[in-house]
């Protein structure tokens, strides 16, 4: 059995761990293999185990992993982008993901419905919110939330499934836990009145218990599967 292999067994094991305490199904939580900065035969390793949900944060480097990818025949993989968007990377974007999970912008969900193929099926995109509130963090704010929404369903090029966010790095649990919980709330108040509301993305490896506990139906790992980030690898200006 591989390293990944195992590493995905035992995130696994403690999504059903932390699902358990909570009385959850950890079938209704998906995990996401993060896998920027990692080559693409690590990302094929973890495909040979059976995982097919894939996050990447860097435009180009990700466009020329998912190509090549794609180029060996491994078409089933859904394509995850999970990073800061810059402007002038939305079209990389429409072109080759299958889920954006950090539109935080009306200006970019316009540039994304507009550069989304017409050959290809609608873009599923999460808001990502700054739960948070730190001026370093992606996200829009909570009030911008509807805003983004009201576009994003003006579109057939774009389809609304879920909110993301990212806690605050902090030991302190109930701060971590009362983030959670507020962006919890709006999704739910969004589920109740839009059948495609389904994906609620928050947690990773430090707050994947209290994540959980608030209705997480993704975690986002990378570090406990792939092991350290390789910056190094990543293009210039990716």
């Amino acid at each position: 059995m591989s390293t990944i292999q195992e590493n995905l067994i035992n995130v696994q094991d403690l999504i059903l761990k932390f699902a358990n305490l909570t009385h959850r199904k950890a079938k209704d939580i998906q995990l996401l293999a993060v896998s920027k900065t990692k080559p693409v035969d690590q990302i094929i390793e973890a495909y040979n185990a059976g995982h097919r949900a894939f996050g990447e944060s860097y435009a180009k480097e990700a466009e020329l992993k998912i190509n090549e990818i794609r180029s060996l025949g491994y078409s089933d993989i859904v394509w995850h982008f999970i990073g800061p968007i810059q402007s002038n990377k939305t079209k990389i974007i429409a072109e080759n993901f299958d889920v954006v999970e950090s539109l935080d912008r009306l200006k970019i969900a316009k540039r994304l419905s507009e550069q989304r193929p017409k050959e290809l099926s609608p873009l599923k995109v999460l808001i990502q919110v700054n739960i948070s509130c730190e001026p370093q963090k992606s996200g829009c704010n909570f009030e911008e939330i509807d805003e983004i929404a009201e576009y994003v369903r003006s579109t057939d090029n774009l389809k609304l499934i879920g909110l993301m966010g990212v806690a605050e790095n902090t030991t302190e649990t109930d701060e971590i836990t009362a983030q959670f919980k507020k962006l919890q709330k709006k999704f739910n108040e969004m589920k109740a009145l839009d059948q495609n509301i389904d994906v609620l993305s928050m947690g990773m490896t430090g707050d994947m218990e209290e994540a959980i506990a608030c209705g997480s139906t993704e975690i986002r790992i990378g570090t406990a599967i792939f092991g350290a980030r390789e910056y190094h690898n990543s293009p210039a200006g990716a």
